[in-house]
């Protein structure tokens, strides 16, 4: 509430919009109906289209809005095609049933179907193409590669509470959707659409801690680590066994409080004026805000997967999956990935922490970062920015 006083954006249609999307989650979460999880879907998202560019004199967040809508409209239209496929596939072959939106009834068709094109050595491509245009529709949702070039603009320019809702409330609403469908309606064909799921997984591991090293700015980068955070996911969804449904859980459980944590210290942060949204800012943090700085570090451990935190739980969860179901390739570049990103991402901003930490806290002077007596980097406070 007191970030709309400060932006001077105080609407009391903030609150109802955030309501809308809370309730097309849910409906996301337990719909079983491909109506029903097709309107709960579009619910959250047009809310989430007017919360971005709810700071109307920004063009930035009018920029991301835009973006965000035409993105969305495109993607929504993609995966309203799939379900329109899985609705004519639905009936079983043998019953002569009506079509059907019930998505246990679409597995079952499914099923029979791939079993019996598996028996005349035909290829179903109409099966093919409703699960591509689903998974289409739904990797755009969660931010998975190449379907994630609406993400860093969308934290960036919406107001950093919306950005916080949409990080953990959208991607855990989308993936709960998502896994529903491949565990229900796409499941007796896992074999077939095994490898194509791993290429996003890997895709989005990869481009999503590459590009995260570039970033300047905190909700970008925090974007960015979004993306990465979905191929973890999408990897324990290809092993598919018990051990990966327990990782994933697990995982999103983890990432909602990690996530969220990070943006609440960057939020109230951000209220007090003592930082802005760029990482430079955090220089110093410790000796303006030594509990903020703290916590700050905790989440971002976690985020990177650091033992003990509950990120490392998750991953080490879905890696132990992907070497109970025999995918040594994927678990090796599991392995390659997660080291890296703890020795990439970390060090650069950790050290400021860690330097300031150190350091007794008597210095106040309000300078830049700049070489110490011996030529090593001290991290010294920057400027107050005022949101």
């Amino acid at each position: 509430m007191k970030y709309l006083e400060i932006e001077d954006e105080q609407e009391g249609e903030y609150y109802a919009l955030l309501l809308f999307a809370c309730v097309g989650m849910m409906l996301m979460a337990s719909g079983i109906d491909l109506i029903v999880m097709f309107l709960g879907l579009e619910t959250m998202a047009l809310s989430f289209y007017v919360l971005t560019g709810f700071l109307r004199r920004e063009k930035r967040s009018n920029e991301a809005a835009l973006k965000y809508v035409l993105l969305g409209a495109f993607s929504s239209g993609i995966l309203a095609y799939g379900f329109s496929l899985l609705y004519g596939i639905s009936p079983l072959a043998e019953s002569g049933a009506r079509p059907s939106t019930n998505i246990g009834q679409i597995g079952l068709a499914l099923s029979s179907r791939f079993q019996a094109s598996l028996g005349r050595g035909i290829v179903d491509w109409l099966a093919i193409l409703a699960f591509v245009t689903i998974m289409a529709g739904l990797f755009f949702k969660v931010g998975a590669v190449p379907f994630h070039q609406w993400a860093p603009d969308v934290y960036e320019g919406a107001p950093t509470p919306i950005s916080a809702y949409v990080s953990v409330a959208s991607k855990t609403a989308s993936f709960a959707l998502l896994l529903r469908l491949m565990l229900v309606v796409f499941y007796p064909t896992h074999a077939v659409w095994l490898y194509l799921v791993a290429g996003i997984a890997v895709a989005s591991l990869t481009w999503g801690n590459l590009a995260a090293l570039t970033q300047t700015n905190v909700k970008r980068l925090l974007a960015y680590s979004s993306i990465s955070h979905v191929g973890y996911i999408l990897l324990g969804l290809v092993a598919g066994n018990e051990t990966a449904m327990t990782g994933i859980a697990f995982y999103l459980l983890s990432y909602v409080f990690m996530t969220a944590g990070a943006f609440a210290v960057i939020i109230v942060l951000r209220q007090k004026g003592l930082i802005g949204e760029e990482l430079d800012d955090l220089n110093g943090l410790y000796q303006r805000s030594p509990a903020a700085a703290v916590l700050l570090l905790i989440f971002m451990l976690s985020l990177a997967g650091i033992p003990p935190t509950a990120g490392f739980m998750g991953k080490y969860f879905i890696f132990l999956s992907l070497i109970e179901t025999h995918h040594p390739v994927l678990a090796v570049f599991f392995r390659s990935v997660y080291r890296a990103r703890a020795l990439l991402l970390l060090p650069h901003r950790g050290a400021c922490l860690a330097e300031a930490a150190g350091r007794s806290a008597t210095s106040h002077h309000d300078q830049r970062a700049g070489p110490g007596p011996h030529g090593h980097r001290v991290c010294h406070p920057r400027r107050r920015v005022v949101s």
